[in-house]
């Protein structure tokens, strides 16, 4: 079987595809690194659908998803984009957890899995 490679960097890529299954690394904003939990949600929610559409997937097929919060008291305003984002009837296994994240600035990460 194959391994394709998506954003690959020096110390991880963004994206694998390998056997009909498409792995997500933790993804966090870019653009609004300094805006609160919901606008880097927001953020993030569109970086995944991108880096799914470029693997030839979509947010229907995610497997599941891991969200990590360096804050747990901000789990409403996450939930507020995630649902307006995911897609009913096609909603993953989930598990969200309180973590201290790479950078402060970062007030939210998502990982998922999905199939291709």
């Amino acid at each position: 079987m194959s391994i394709r490679r998506i954003g690959v960097g020096p110390r991880m890529s963004a994206a694998v595809v390998h056997g009909g299954t498409v792995y997500l690394a933790g993804q966090v904003a870019d653009k609004k690194k300094l805006a609160g939990v919901a606008e880097q949600t927001a953020e993030v929610l569109s970086i995944i659908d991108a880096l799914l559409k470029e693997a030839g997937s979509d947010k229907t097929k995610i497997l599941s998803a891991t969200i990590y919060l360096p804050d747990i008291s901000t789990f409403a305003q996450m939930n507020g984009e995630w649902d307006k984002w995911v897609s009913p009837g096609n909603t993953p296994a989930r598990a969200t957890v309180e973590a201290k994240l790479a950078a402060p600035e970062y007030k939210v990460e998502i990982a998922v899995v999905a199939a291709a």
